[in-house]
């Protein structure tokens, strides 16, 4: 069966399964989940250990030969397989399926991997271990999502905090959870259970919020101009350089514009999106902005994005991040200036 990560602990508490598959890229998330596993598989008398990292050319014999061998003196035991590809192969895949079809007694095997694809997910080796045992899929926390995220962190380490200072501190360490959680610990430390407000967490909390240029392109997209500005300073001050930025940004403009100028030519908006492969969680961003944008204006922006490539490679004057910030809010519909026929920037 498959479980969201905040439901572990409870399946735990009613008894051990004998396989977890734990996958994901968020790697707090991931190691807290495997840390579960291991206390309560050590709580209920599984003292030994076995570790295996498939890595290229790795024997999965190996793997055959544990399910089949009595542990030492009985023990019961844990044997952890971590799986850095997140595809085991066909031989991996042949062990695993053999391990799920008779699980050894007195042995858990626990799986580690990052994000397993829908494709692999269709495989015979994780529908058998997923009838075996549990599936543990770790997504990244979403902004909206984060904040409640550090509340109940919070209050699991006694902290009270207002929804200002929660707030604050989504902002500081979004995108890193890790951070997040070493925030609080450090809130902890500093506060004990007194109550907390924005001028605690300015003052204690480091600005660690890590973004990408995909982020960028999203908050663009949904329209949150002061965000898609944050995010620009963010990718700029990690050392991102212009040229990725504006690739992103010009691949996301020439999708919507093909885009748009479909939908004026009277298709369906869930026919188009379809067709140009949309995801299913990205179709309301793209949705707004096609909606608030005509096909003429995408054709604009990409003429702007032409400029800024201009201005990367040194064929035309100006500075690329400040470029980029007019392209950005533009997309926003928040434009500092408009933006003439041939791309070039002037006075709103």
């Amino acid at each position: 069966m498959k479980l969201r990560p905040e439901r572990l602990a409870g399946q735990l508490a009613r008894g051990l399964a004998p396989i977890y598959l734990i996958t994901g890229d968020e790697p707090l998330q991931l190691a807290e989940a495997s840390d579960m596993v291991r206390d309560a598989a050590r709580a209920q008398g599984f003292s030994g250990r076995e570790v295996f990292s498939v890595e290229s050319g790795f024997d999965w014999s190996r793997i055959t030969a544990v399910a089949g061998e009595l542990s030492l003196f009985a023990e019961r035991r844990l044997v952890e397989l971590r799986l850095p590809g997140g595809k085991p192969g066909d031989a991996g895949g042949k062990a695993l399926r053999a391990w799920a079809a008779n699980p050894p007694q007195d042995t858990i095997l626990m799986i580690t991997a990052p994000r397993i694809d829908a494709a692999a997910q269709r495989s015979r080796w994780f529908k058998s271990l997923e009838q075996a045992g549990v599936v543990v899929q770790i997504w990244p926390l979403g902004r909206e999502r984060l904040p409640g995220w550090i509340q109940q962190r919070m209050r699991a380490r006694g902290l009270r905090a207002s929804q200002e200072a929660v707030a604050l501190l989504a902002e500081r360490v979004e995108g890193n959870l890790l951070a997040a959680a070493q925030e609080v610990e450090k809130l902890h430390l500093l506060y004990g259970d007194k109550q907390l407000g924005p001028r605690e967490i300015a003052a204690a909390v480091a600005d660690s919020a890590r973004f990408n240029i995909y982020e960028l392109v999203d908050s663009a997209l949904s329209g949150d101009a002061a965000r898609a500005v944050r995010t620009l300073r963010g990718v700029r001050g990690e050392g991102v350089e212009p040229v990725l930025v504006l690739w992103a940004l010009s691949r996301e403009i020439r999708l919507l514009e093909e885009m748009a100028g479909e939908l004026e030519s009277g298709a369906a908006p869930q026919q188009v999106m379809g067709r140009h492969r949309v995801w299913e969680q990205r179709r309301p961003l793209v949705r707004k902005g096609l909606e608030r944008h005509p096909r003429r204006r995408w054709q604009q922006l990409l003429r702007h994005a032409a400029r800024i490539d201009r201005v990367i490679k040194g064929a035309a004057r100006g500075d690329a991040w400040d470029e980029l910030l007019q392209l950005v809010l533009a997309i926003s519909g928040r434009p500092l200036f408009r933006i003439s026929g041939d791309g070039r920037v002037s006075g709103a």
